[in-house]
């Protein structure tokens, strides 16, 4: 029996003091270069200096295409790998570790980012209003399948520069309706070919991708962020869903992944990714990551009971960056406000 205080040490990932995640969020507060920045770095790094064992970034643009969000941090260049080391420098510095979440939006952006169509497994814009630049989704063209291949090449480089800029880990971004969710995702992958129709093909993509970047990390140095259950204005789960999981995750245990990150997008962690973990755990041999503004004995009850091995919080790290102290101190936790998405602290 483990809680949440307990250190993590595991042959098939990063040793870390505790079982705490800062979630991945994006925040926006990049150069004009799209170079990380000292605020970034101080932001990091205060959240490390108060326990937190392991951070995921915000979401990396691993190439100019790939764009989708004001002000997004990229790693498509030396230059803006360069800009991360002092953010992974301060980190390593108040004990903890780092992930660099890797990022493509795909058909969730407009050209306006991308400078060209977006690309995507369809040719069907997403619905609705892009709250980034407040104009409807671009038309995405769809890829071809000898495209794949080069954007799979984005990622792996992204990957290499990540370490080269001092990253303990990486984390692929295939989840909360992005690239690699586009094919994951029935509802949106109209193909007809190889990476699309049945659950083997339109699994393709994100295995292939796996199986590239394994060729260029560590094993346990790799997540893989999910999402198979998530709020989308209620509650959203991939369409054959038992049909996906039972195919998808014991091939990514094969292809040698070794955690996932089951996120759930800001919604009830017990409806959408703890439901997830529960039909996950036992097909699933490595790290899981999950959570969800958990409270503290919540936390402690699915480490306990061997459903999670880290948890995640999101809002609560950026209106508490003291947020790991205060748990385990028992101490209140200051209420997240949209009010403090607008500076970062």
């Amino acid at each position: 029996m483990h809680d949440l205080f307990d250190p993590l040490d595991r042959p098939d990932f990063l040793n870390l003091r505790n079982r705490t995640v800062m979630s991945a969020m994006s925040r926006g507060f990049a150069d004009g270069d799209h170079r990380a920045t000292e605020g970034m770095r101080d932001y990091y790094a205060r959240r490390a200096a108060a326990g937190a064992a392991l951070i995921l970034t915000e979401g990396t643009i691993i190439h100019p295409t790939g764009d989708g969000w004001n002000n997004a941090p990229h790693i498509a260049t030396v230059e803006q790998a360069k800009a991360w080391k002092p953010v992974t420098d301060a980190v390593h510095d108040a004990g903890g570790a780092i992930a660099c979440q890797l990022w493509h939006c795909g058909r969730i952006s407009h050209s306006d980012y991308t400078g060209v169509a977006p690309v995507s497994s369809t040719n069907r814009a997403a619905a609705g209003t892009n709250r980034q630049n407040g104009k409807p989704y671009g038309e995405p063209r769809a890829l071809d399948a000898s495209e794949i291949p080069t954007i799979i090449g984005y990622f792996c480089d992204a990957a290499s520069r990540a370490f080269d800029a001092g990253f303990d880990a990486i984390e692929l971004h295939t989840g909360h309706g992005y690239l690699i969710d586009q094919f994951l995702d029935a509802n949106v992958n109209d193909r007809s070919d190889e990476y699309g129709g049945s659950v083997e093909n339109r699994c393709r993509f994100a295995l292939e991708l796996v199986e590239a970047i394994l060729k260029v990390a560590p094993a346990d140095r790799v997540i893989a962020r999910i999402s198979p259950s998530r709020f989308m204005g209620g509650i959203y789960e991939w369409p054959d869903l038992d049909a996906m999981l039972d195919y998808f995750i014991p091939a990514l245990a094969s292809a040698g992944l070794r955690a996932l990150d089951v996120s759930c997008a800001n919604s009830d962690y017990f409806q959408t990714s703890g439901k997830m973990v529960r039909k996950i755990r036992s097909a699933w041999p490595g790290v899981i990551i999950g959570g969800a503004s958990l409270t503290l004995d919540q936390a402690n009850a699915e480490v306990g009971e061997g459903l999670l091995d880290l948890v995640t919080w999101g809002r609560a790290f950026i209106a508490n960056p003291d947020l790991v102290s205060k748990l385990a101190n028992g101490d209140e936790l200051v209420p997240f406000a949209d009010v403090m998405r607008e500076t970062l602290v």
